[in-house]
């Protein structure tokens, strides 16, 4: 799309603006953009982490605004890896360590911060399809192994003995699949 204005550059910014109950767009160039409307040039910044992102939009983790303990008002130094110097503080606002060495300096915050973050403390991923299929059969075989070895445990012969004939059949459609039986 063609700047409105000098109708010479590329489009790259849109500008919608609601007159009389009606939506104008206004499609211009980031010169043109800059001349008609100053505050363009406020958002031509760097780019922010998605952790400074997230942060500024959720604000600062709940842990981190409770009061500081006496013992950790007696230490005025942030807490800092002894590895690489990187603090807590920092790593908040860029949103990566220095070294991995931060990972056990900092691992008491971290579980509460990837609780806000993600579904848990624990990142599960994505697989291809034919991968992520293997892995729901091996995963189930697993779980009802367990639940096979409970069952003996409690003298459920029976039960135990279905849930062999289901690990037989997982088994068979594992070695259809082209996965390794374990």
């Amino acid at each position: 799309m063609i700047c409105e204005h000098c109708k010479q550059r590329n489009a790259t910014v849109t500008v919608t603006q609601v007159q009389s109950g009606q939506k104008v767009e206004h499609h211009y160039c980031d010169v043109c953009a800059s001349q008609f409307h100053p505050f363009h040039a406020e958002f031509k910044q760097e780019p922010v982490s998605i952790q400074q992102l997230l942060s500024n939009w959720f604000g600062s983790p709940t842990w981190q605004q409770q009061k500081v303990d006496e013992k950790q008002q007696a230490q005025p130094q942030p807490q800092t890896c002894p590895q690489c110097g990187f603090t807590y503080k920092r790593f908040l606002k860029e949103g990566k360590f220095g070294c991995p060495s931060c990972y056990d300096s900092f691992s008491e915050h971290l579980p509460k911060l990837f609780n806000r973050i993600q579904a848990g403390p624990q990142h599960l991923g994505k697989m291809p399809g034919a991968h992520s299929n293997i892995y729901v059969i091996k995963k189930q075989i697993e779980d009802i192994r367990k639940l096979m070895k409970v069952a003996i445990d409690e003298e459920q012969f029976e039960e135990a003995a279905k849930l062999r004939d289901e690990v037989k059949e997982l088994e068979k459609q594992l070695q259809f699949e082209g996965g390794d039986v374990s």
